[in-house]
C-alpha cells in the first residue's frame, strides 16, 4: 500500500517516526529480564532484509531461531515491529503468541493466518487489523526502516483470546518475561541499497 506514497511526500515525512523509545522490549512494564539469542539465516542483525520477505517480492515471513531459552519458560511469544513508520506508534508487522516454550524455529512462510497452514502460536493481528505477516512496504524517500523482531520467554501467568492484538498481548507478558532477543532488520526504498553479504548467522544446528 505505502509503495504507492509519492517520494516527495516520504522525503517529507522523513523526521516524522514513532520512535526506537516505543518498541515493547524497551517497556518498563515487562519488568527485568536476561538475554536470549534471535538470529535468522536469510539475514544478519542490522542488514537489510531480503526484497523476497518484503511487499516487493513475494511478502513472506523470514525464517527465525533462537536459543538459550530459560527452562522456567512456559510459552513464548514474538512481536515485529516498525519503530520507523510516520505512525504515533510503531507499525505491527507480526503477533505471534503462545508458541512452544524452549529453543526452537519459525520457517520461512510460517506466519500465515491460523489455519492456513502457520506451524504453530496463535497469530494475532497486525496493524492493518488482519491476521499473519504484514510485510515491510515503507514510503520511497522517507529513509531506511528498522524492524525488530522481539522475541520473548514467560513464565506462568494468564493466557489470551484467540487472535490477540500487541496492547492485548503487552498486558499479558506483564512482569512475566524471564528472557527476551531482538533482531533487527531494515528495508527502504528510494535509498542506496548496502552491497554485501545478506546474512552472517548460521541456522540452527548448522
Amino acid at each position: 500500500m505505502l509503495e504507492h506514497v509519492p517520494g516527495w511526500l516520504g522525503k517529507a515525512l522523513k523526521g516524522l517516526r514513532a520512535g526506537e523509545e516505543k518498541l515493547a522490549i524497551v517497556q518498563p512494564g515487562l519488568g527485568s529480564f536476561v538475554s536470549l539469542n534471535l538470529a535468522s539465516p536469510a539475514f544478519a542483525n542490522g542488514a537489510r532484509l531480503p526484497e523476497r520477505f518484503t511487499a516487493d517480492g513475494e511478502g513472506v515471513s523470514p525464517p527465525l531461531f533462537w536459543t538459550g531459552v530459560p527452562v522456567e519458560a512456559v510459552r513464548m511469544a514474538l512481536l515485529v515491529e516498525d519503530a520507523d513508520a510516520p505512525t504515533p506508534s510503531p507499525l505491527v508487522h507480526a503477533v505471534v503468541w503462545d508458541l512452544p516454550a524452549g529453543d526452537g524455529e519459525l520457517k520461512e512462510g510460517a506466519i500465515v493466518a491460523d489455519g492456513a497452514g502457520g506451524e504453530g502460536g496463535d497469530v494475532g493481528r497486525n496493524s492493518y487489523l488482519a491476521e499473519g505477516w504484514l510485510p515491510p512496504d515503507p514510503p520511497t524517500g522517507h529513509g531506511v526502516h528498522h524492524y525488530a523482531f522481539q522475541l520473548f520467554a514467560l513464565g506462568e501467568g494468564p493466557d489470551l483470546k484467540r487472535n490477540p492484538s500487541r496492547s492485548a498481548m503487552l498486558k499479558a507478558m506483564s512482569g512475566r518475561v524471564l528472557a527476551a532477543g531482538v533482531l533487527t532488520g531494515t528495508y527502504s526504498r528510494g535509498e542506496e541499497k548496502p552491497v554485501g553479504p545478506a546474512a552472517a548467522a548460521v541456522p540452527a544446528g548448522g
